[in-house]
């Protein structure tokens, strides 16, 4: 009757453990906010690429301008 009962226990503890997740959120409000504007402003910078690329502006090339390592 013990070892029903342990199990019983474990058993409901492990499904609570997994039905839940994660407690607490990934990011705070001001984290996420950051992320946001670093996003943008990548995409922004990367905007002027694809207007010139649109209109023709710079010869077609293999190399990039974007520091990559």
């Amino acid at each position: 009757m013990k070892l029903l009962a342990l199990i019983g226990l474990l058993g409901g503890s492990m499904l609570l453990t997994t039905a839940t997740g994660c407690a607490t959120p990934g990011y705070s409000a001001e984290e996420r906010n950051q992320q946001i504007t670093r996003n943008q402003d990548y995409e922004f910078k990367q905007l002027v690429d694809d207007w010139d690329h649109i209109w023709l502006l710079r010869p077609a090339g293999h190399l990039t301008t974007w520091n990559v390592q």
